[in-house]
């Protein structure tokens, strides 16, 4: 009974082996045993330059960005405060000037 390893979605400490995976009893989530640290690295978000973005962090905008139904870009050069990053495509939740709340794409921010 050594061998439990706790599940890495839903903490349950039973989780057993089975031929090359583990198993969850109560979730029934299947993982491969040493799976969890690659999980955690893919959940790094890097701006355009390959910076690594946190929580409250400041970008500037490097390209003009079209909004839907606004009648002009954000500019590039546009300094952000304080972002909250998310899961998705656009990965940072933030507050413009002049444009209000927005979702963008770390790919088009550098940090600041």
């Amino acid at each position: 009974m050594s061998d439990m390893q706790p599940c890495p979605q839903c903490g349950s400490p039973y989780g057993y082996p089975t031929d090359f995976l583990m198993m969850c009893p109560e979730c029934g989530h299947e993982w491969k045993p040493g799976e969890e640290q690659v999980e955690e690295a893919a959940n790094i978000i890097k701006d355009a330059n390959g910076n690594e973005l946190a929580d409250g962090d400041s970008v500037v905008v490097i390209k003009d960005l079209p909004v839907k139904g606004a009648p002009k870009p954000i500019k590039a050069g546009t300094k952000v405060k304080n972002i909250r990053l998310t899961e998705g495509d656009h990965n940072i939740d933030c507050k413009i000037d002049g444009f209000g709340s927005m979702a963008l794409k770390s790919e088009f921010v550098r940090k600041a």
